[in-house]
Protein backbone atom coordinates (compact mmCIF):
# COMPACT_ATOMS: atom_id res chain seq x y z
CA UNK A 1 0.00 0.00 0.00
CA UNK A 2 1.08 3.61 -0.45
CA UNK A 3 3.11 5.40 2.21
CA UNK A 4 1.93 8.32 4.31
CA UNK A 5 2.47 11.82 2.96
CA UNK A 6 5.50 13.79 4.13
CA UNK A 7 4.59 15.89 7.14
CA UNK A 8 5.89 19.02 5.40
CA UNK A 9 3.33 18.76 2.57
CA UNK A 10 -0.23 19.97 3.00
CA UNK A 11 -2.97 18.26 1.03
CA UNK A 12 -3.44 21.47 -1.01
CA UNK A 13 0.23 21.43 -2.02
CA UNK A 14 0.11 17.76 -2.95
CA UNK A 15 -3.06 18.08 -5.03
CA UNK A 16 -1.87 21.24 -6.76
CA UNK A 17 1.50 19.65 -7.52
CA UNK A 18 -0.20 16.58 -9.01
CA UNK A 19 -2.44 18.77 -11.18
CA UNK A 20 0.50 20.89 -12.34
CA UNK A 21 2.50 17.76 -13.21
CA UNK A 22 -0.47 16.31 -15.12
CA UNK A 23 -1.00 19.42 -17.24
CA UNK A 24 2.72 19.92 -17.82
CA UNK A 25 3.09 16.38 -19.12
CA UNK A 26 0.04 16.66 -21.37
CA UNK A 27 1.17 20.04 -22.70
CA UNK A 28 4.57 18.63 -23.64
CA UNK A 29 2.95 15.71 -25.42
CA UNK A 30 0.51 18.06 -27.20
CA UNK A 31 3.38 19.87 -28.95
CA UNK A 32 3.63 17.09 -31.53
CA UNK A 33 0.05 17.85 -32.65
CA UNK A 34 0.68 21.52 -33.34
CA UNK A 35 0.53 24.91 -31.67
CA UNK A 36 -3.26 25.09 -31.35
CA UNK A 37 -3.52 21.76 -29.51
CA UNK A 38 -0.67 22.79 -27.21
CA UNK A 39 -2.50 26.09 -26.60
CA UNK A 40 -5.67 24.16 -25.72
CA UNK A 41 -3.85 22.25 -22.98
CA UNK A 42 -2.25 25.42 -21.67
CA UNK A 43 -5.67 27.07 -21.43
CA UNK A 44 -7.04 24.01 -19.64
CA UNK A 45 -4.19 24.29 -17.13
CA UNK A 46 -4.86 28.00 -16.59
CA UNK A 47 -8.55 27.31 -16.04
CA UNK A 48 -7.74 24.64 -13.46
CA UNK A 49 -5.97 27.15 -11.21
CA UNK A 50 -7.67 29.20 -8.52
CA UNK A 51 -10.48 26.78 -7.74
CA UNK A 52 -11.71 25.99 -4.23
CA UNK A 53 -10.55 22.33 -4.39
CA UNK A 54 -13.68 21.53 -2.38
CA UNK A 55 -13.86 17.92 -3.58
CA UNK A 56 -10.24 17.03 -2.77
CA UNK A 57 -10.63 18.81 0.55
CA UNK A 58 -13.64 16.75 1.54
CA UNK A 59 -12.07 13.47 0.46
CA UNK A 60 -8.66 14.05 2.05
CA UNK A 61 -9.66 15.74 5.29
CA UNK A 62 -12.28 13.08 6.05
CA UNK A 63 -9.96 10.25 4.97
CA UNK A 64 -7.32 11.62 7.34
CA UNK A 65 -9.74 11.32 10.28
CA UNK A 66 -10.63 7.74 9.36
CA UNK A 67 -7.02 6.61 8.80
CA UNK A 68 -4.89 8.70 11.17
CA UNK A 69 -2.01 6.23 10.64
CA UNK A 70 -1.65 7.69 7.11
CA UNK A 71 -1.81 4.30 5.41
CA UNK A 72 -3.18 4.77 1.91
CA UNK A 73 -2.69 8.55 1.96
CA UNK A 74 -0.95 8.72 -1.41
CA UNK A 75 -3.74 6.68 -2.96
CA UNK A 76 -6.27 9.08 -1.46
CA UNK A 77 -4.38 12.04 -2.97
CA UNK A 78 -4.34 10.33 -6.38
CA UNK A 79 -8.08 9.69 -6.14
CA UNK A 80 -8.78 13.27 -5.09
CA UNK A 81 -6.91 14.49 -8.19
CA UNK A 82 -9.03 12.15 -10.33
CA UNK A 83 -12.18 13.65 -8.81
CA UNK A 84 -10.92 17.18 -9.48
CA UNK A 85 -10.15 16.33 -13.12
CA UNK A 86 -13.68 14.99 -13.47
CA UNK A 87 -14.97 18.27 -12.02
CA UNK A 88 -12.91 20.30 -14.51
CA UNK A 89 -14.31 18.19 -17.36
CA UNK A 90 -17.88 18.81 -16.18
CA UNK A 91 -17.19 22.55 -15.95
CA UNK A 92 -16.02 22.70 -19.57
CA UNK A 93 -19.07 20.87 -20.83
CA UNK A 94 -21.33 22.97 -18.59
CA UNK A 95 -19.88 26.22 -19.94
CA UNK A 96 -20.70 25.10 -23.49
CA UNK A 97 -24.24 24.02 -22.59
CA UNK A 98 -24.92 27.23 -20.65
CA UNK A 99 -23.20 29.52 -23.13
CA UNK A 100 -21.00 31.01 -20.40
CA UNK A 101 -17.83 32.93 -21.28
CA UNK A 102 -16.69 33.79 -17.75
CA UNK A 103 -15.64 31.78 -14.72
CA UNK A 104 -14.10 33.12 -11.49
CA UNK A 105 -14.43 36.61 -12.91
CA UNK A 106 -12.24 35.97 -15.95
CA UNK A 107 -12.76 34.57 -19.46
CA UNK A 108 -13.08 30.80 -19.26
CA UNK A 109 -11.55 28.50 -21.87
CA UNK A 110 -14.42 29.22 -24.29
CA UNK A 111 -14.23 32.96 -23.68
CA UNK A 112 -10.46 33.05 -24.18
CA UNK A 113 -10.65 31.16 -27.47
CA UNK A 114 -13.41 33.49 -28.69
CA UNK A 115 -11.13 36.43 -27.86
CA UNK A 116 -8.25 34.72 -29.67
CA UNK A 117 -10.08 33.73 -32.84
CA UNK A 118 -13.55 35.30 -32.81
CA UNK A 119 -15.23 31.96 -33.61
CA UNK A 120 -17.70 30.56 -31.07
CA UNK A 121 -18.00 27.19 -32.81
CA UNK A 122 -14.22 26.71 -32.63
CA UNK A 123 -14.25 27.65 -28.95
CA UNK A 124 -17.17 25.37 -28.09
CA UNK A 125 -15.73 22.46 -30.03
CA UNK A 126 -12.38 22.88 -28.28
CA UNK A 127 -14.02 22.95 -24.84
CA UNK A 128 -16.07 19.82 -25.56
CA UNK A 129 -13.00 17.93 -26.77
CA UNK A 130 -10.89 19.01 -23.79
CA UNK A 131 -13.71 17.99 -21.49
CA UNK A 132 -13.68 14.56 -23.12
CA UNK A 133 -9.91 14.28 -22.62
CA UNK A 134 -10.14 15.24 -18.94
CA UNK A 135 -12.98 12.74 -18.41
CA UNK A 136 -10.80 10.03 -19.92
CA UNK A 137 -7.81 11.04 -17.79
CA UNK A 138 -9.94 11.02 -14.66
CA UNK A 139 -11.27 7.51 -15.36
CA UNK A 140 -7.75 6.25 -16.02
CA UNK A 141 -6.59 7.51 -12.63
CA UNK A 142 -9.57 5.89 -10.93
CA UNK A 143 -8.71 2.56 -12.58
CA UNK A 144 -5.01 2.73 -11.65
CA UNK A 145 -5.28 3.50 -7.92
CA UNK A 146 -2.96 1.50 -5.70
CA UNK A 147 -5.40 -0.64 -3.72
CA UNK A 148 -7.03 -4.06 -3.66
CA UNK A 149 -9.15 -5.34 -6.52
CA UNK A 150 -12.26 -5.30 -4.32
CA UNK A 151 -11.82 -1.66 -3.36
CA UNK A 152 -10.99 -0.64 -6.94
CA UNK A 153 -14.17 -2.28 -8.27
CA UNK A 154 -16.31 -0.59 -5.61
CA UNK A 155 -14.74 2.77 -6.45
CA UNK A 156 -15.32 2.25 -10.19
CA UNK A 157 -18.92 1.18 -9.62
CA UNK A 158 -19.62 4.39 -7.73
CA UNK A 159 -17.81 6.43 -10.38
CA UNK A 160 -20.03 4.98 -13.10
CA UNK A 161 -23.17 5.65 -11.07
CA UNK A 162 -22.18 9.22 -10.22
CA UNK A 163 -21.23 10.11 -13.81
CA UNK A 164 -24.56 8.74 -15.02
CA UNK A 165 -26.45 10.75 -12.38
CA UNK A 166 -24.53 13.93 -13.23
CA UNK A 167 -25.19 13.58 -16.96
CA UNK A 168 -28.85 12.78 -16.28
CA UNK A 169 -29.05 15.90 -14.12
CA UNK A 170 -27.48 18.08 -16.82
CA UNK A 171 -29.84 16.56 -19.39
CA UNK A 172 -32.82 17.31 -17.15
CA UNK A 173 -31.55 20.86 -16.57
CA UNK A 174 -31.59 21.54 -20.31
CA UNK A 175 -34.96 19.81 -20.71
CA UNK A 176 -36.42 22.03 -17.99
CA UNK A 177 -34.99 25.17 -19.60
CA UNK A 178 -36.54 24.45 -23.00
CA UNK A 179 -39.88 23.19 -21.66
CA UNK A 180 -39.49 19.48 -22.44
CA UNK A 181 -40.03 18.65 -18.74
CA UNK A 182 -42.62 20.29 -16.49
CA UNK A 183 -40.70 22.51 -14.05
CA UNK A 184 -42.29 21.71 -10.67
CA UNK A 185 -40.23 22.15 -7.51
CA UNK A 186 -39.77 18.40 -6.84
CA UNK A 187 -38.36 17.85 -10.34
CA UNK A 188 -36.05 20.84 -10.00
CA UNK A 189 -34.69 19.58 -6.67
CA UNK A 190 -34.14 16.10 -8.15
CA UNK A 191 -32.29 17.65 -11.09
CA UNK A 192 -30.13 19.69 -8.73
CA UNK A 193 -29.29 16.61 -6.66
CA UNK A 194 -28.30 14.56 -9.72
CA UNK A 195 -26.41 17.31 -11.50
CA UNK A 196 -24.32 18.70 -8.66
CA UNK A 197 -24.82 17.12 -5.25
CA UNK A 198 -23.87 13.57 -6.24
CA UNK A 199 -20.38 14.29 -7.58
CA UNK A 200 -19.59 17.43 -5.57
CA UNK A 201 -20.00 16.08 -2.04
CA UNK A 202 -21.43 12.55 -1.96
CA UNK A 203 -18.70 10.99 -4.13
CA UNK A 204 -15.68 12.45 -2.25
CA UNK A 205 -17.08 11.45 1.15
CA UNK A 206 -18.01 7.97 0.00
CA UNK A 207 -14.58 7.46 -1.56
CA UNK A 208 -12.90 8.56 1.68
CA UNK A 209 -14.86 5.90 3.57
CA UNK A 210 -14.15 3.15 1.04
CA UNK A 211 -10.41 3.85 0.88
CA UNK A 212 -10.19 4.00 4.67
CA UNK A 213 -11.94 0.64 5.02
CA UNK A 214 -14.75 2.19 7.07
CA UNK A 215 -17.89 0.15 7.91
CA UNK A 216 -20.66 0.30 5.29
CA UNK A 217 -23.02 2.01 7.75
CA UNK A 218 -20.54 4.85 8.23
CA UNK A 219 -20.04 5.09 4.46
CA UNK A 220 -23.80 5.47 3.94
CA UNK A 221 -23.99 8.14 6.64
CA UNK A 222 -21.21 10.09 4.94
CA UNK A 223 -22.94 9.69 1.57
CA UNK A 224 -26.19 11.04 3.04
CA UNK A 225 -24.33 14.02 4.52
CA UNK A 226 -22.65 14.60 1.17
CA UNK A 227 -25.95 14.54 -0.70
CA UNK A 228 -27.38 17.24 1.55
CA UNK A 229 -24.27 19.41 1.46
CA UNK A 230 -24.16 19.11 -2.33
CA UNK A 231 -27.78 20.23 -2.62
CA UNK A 232 -27.00 23.19 -0.36
CA UNK A 233 -24.03 24.08 -2.56
CA UNK A 234 -26.11 24.20 -5.76
CA UNK A 235 -29.05 26.04 -4.19
CA UNK A 236 -26.55 28.62 -2.92
CA UNK A 237 -25.16 28.90 -6.46
CA UNK A 238 -28.66 29.61 -7.75
CA UNK A 239 -29.11 32.33 -5.13
CA UNK A 240 -25.70 33.86 -5.84
CA UNK A 241 -26.22 33.87 -9.62
CA UNK A 242 -29.43 35.86 -9.17
CA UNK A 243 -28.91 37.97 -6.05
CA UNK A 244 -25.14 37.86 -5.49
CA UNK A 245 -22.30 40.13 -6.56
CA UNK A 246 -20.75 39.06 -9.86
CA UNK A 247 -17.44 40.50 -8.69
CA UNK A 248 -17.47 37.91 -5.88
CA UNK A 249 -18.99 34.80 -7.48
CA UNK A 250 -17.16 35.34 -10.77
CA UNK A 251 -19.88 34.13 -13.16
CA UNK A 252 -21.62 35.94 -15.99
CA UNK A 253 -24.08 38.32 -14.35
CA UNK A 254 -27.69 37.38 -15.04
CA UNK A 255 -26.63 34.31 -17.07
CA UNK A 256 -29.23 32.10 -15.36
CA UNK A 257 -31.96 34.62 -16.18
CA UNK A 258 -30.88 35.04 -19.82
CA UNK A 259 -30.76 31.26 -20.29
CA UNK A 260 -34.15 30.75 -18.63
CA UNK A 261 -32.71 28.35 -16.05
CA UNK A 262 -35.48 26.54 -14.21
CA UNK A 263 -34.02 26.87 -10.75
CA UNK A 264 -35.86 26.40 -7.46
CA UNK A 265 -36.31 30.19 -7.48
CA UNK A 266 -38.19 30.07 -10.77
CA UNK A 267 -40.18 26.96 -9.82
CA UNK A 268 -41.51 28.76 -6.75
CA UNK A 269 -42.24 31.95 -8.71
CA UNK A 270 -44.40 30.06 -11.20
CA UNK A 271 -47.17 29.80 -8.63
CA UNK A 272 -47.08 33.47 -7.67
CA UNK A 273 -48.99 36.55 -8.81
CA UNK A 274 -45.72 37.97 -10.13
CA UNK A 275 -45.17 35.15 -12.62
CA UNK A 276 -47.07 36.93 -15.40
CA UNK A 277 -44.45 39.70 -15.32
CA UNK A 278 -41.46 37.38 -14.90
CA UNK A 279 -42.25 34.86 -17.64
CA UNK A 280 -41.99 37.20 -20.69
CA UNK A 281 -38.51 38.34 -19.61
CA UNK A 282 -37.03 35.03 -18.45
CA UNK A 283 -34.91 33.29 -21.09
CA UNK A 284 -34.45 36.45 -23.18
CA UNK A 285 -30.94 36.36 -24.62
CA UNK A 286 -31.00 40.13 -25.17
CA UNK A 287 -32.01 40.70 -21.54
CA UNK A 288 -30.99 44.21 -20.45
CA UNK A 289 -29.63 45.11 -17.06
CA UNK A 290 -32.84 46.93 -16.15
CA UNK A 291 -34.96 43.92 -17.15
CA UNK A 292 -32.73 41.62 -15.12
CA UNK A 293 -33.07 43.86 -12.08
CA UNK A 294 -36.84 43.80 -12.58
CA UNK A 295 -36.85 39.99 -12.49
CA UNK A 296 -34.66 40.02 -9.38
CA UNK A 297 -37.05 42.41 -7.64
CA UNK A 298 -40.06 40.28 -8.60
CA UNK A 299 -38.38 37.08 -7.36
CA UNK A 300 -37.77 38.83 -4.06
CA UNK A 301 -41.32 40.19 -3.95
CA UNK A 302 -42.98 36.84 -4.62
CA UNK A 303 -41.05 35.12 -1.85
CA UNK A 304 -38.87 32.94 -4.10
CA UNK A 305 -35.66 34.06 -2.45
CA UNK A 306 -36.97 33.36 1.04
CA UNK A 307 -38.32 29.99 -0.12
CA UNK A 308 -34.91 28.84 -1.42
CA UNK A 309 -33.09 30.27 1.59
CA UNK A 310 -35.43 28.23 3.78
CA UNK A 311 -34.67 25.13 1.68
CA UNK A 312 -30.97 25.74 2.28
CA UNK A 313 -31.49 26.11 6.01
CA UNK A 314 -33.59 22.93 6.14
CA UNK A 315 -30.82 20.97 4.44
CA UNK A 316 -28.18 22.49 6.71
CA UNK A 317 -30.22 21.57 9.79
CA UNK A 318 -30.70 18.03 8.53
CA UNK A 319 -26.96 17.79 7.82
CA UNK A 320 -26.07 19.01 11.31
CA UNK A 321 -28.29 16.32 12.80
CA UNK A 322 -26.56 13.61 10.75
CA UNK A 323 -23.11 14.90 11.63
CA UNK A 324 -23.76 15.20 15.35
CA UNK A 325 -26.00 12.15 15.67
CA UNK A 326 -23.27 9.95 17.12
CA UNK A 327 -22.58 7.66 14.17
CA UNK A 328 -19.32 9.41 13.19
CA UNK A 329 -15.92 9.42 14.91
CA UNK A 330 -15.26 12.64 16.80
CA UNK A 331 -12.50 13.85 14.47
CA UNK A 332 -14.66 13.21 11.39
CA UNK A 333 -17.52 15.10 13.00
CA UNK A 334 -15.32 18.14 13.62
CA UNK A 335 -14.01 18.18 10.04
CA UNK A 336 -17.52 17.99 8.57
CA UNK A 337 -18.87 20.68 10.89
CA UNK A 338 -16.01 22.93 9.77
CA UNK A 339 -16.74 22.23 6.09
CA UNK A 340 -20.44 22.92 6.64
CA UNK A 341 -19.61 26.16 8.45
CA UNK A 342 -17.46 27.27 5.52
CA UNK A 343 -20.32 26.57 3.10
CA UNK A 344 -22.83 28.60 5.11
CA UNK A 345 -23.12 32.15 3.91
CA UNK A 346 -20.55 31.77 1.14
CA UNK A 347 -20.39 34.56 -1.45
CA UNK A 348 -18.56 32.73 -4.25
Amino acid sequence: MSAPAPETSTWEELVQAELEAFFAERSRDAMRFGAQFERLWELARENSLGGKLLRPRMLLEVFDTLRPDGLGWRTAVELSVAVELLHLAFLLHDDVIDGDLLRRGHPNLVGTLVEDHGDLNWAHSSAILMGDLLTSASHLRFARIDTTREVRLRVLDHLERIVTETVAGEHADVALSVGVIEPDIATVVDMTTWKTAAYTCELPLRLAAILAGAPRALEETLAAIGGRLGLVYQLQDDLLSTFGEASLHGKDRWSDLREGKQTALVAHARGSAQWGRIEPLLGTHELTGDQALEIVALLEECGARRFVEDLVEEQLHSTRQLITGGALPGATRLVLLRIQHDLEGRQS
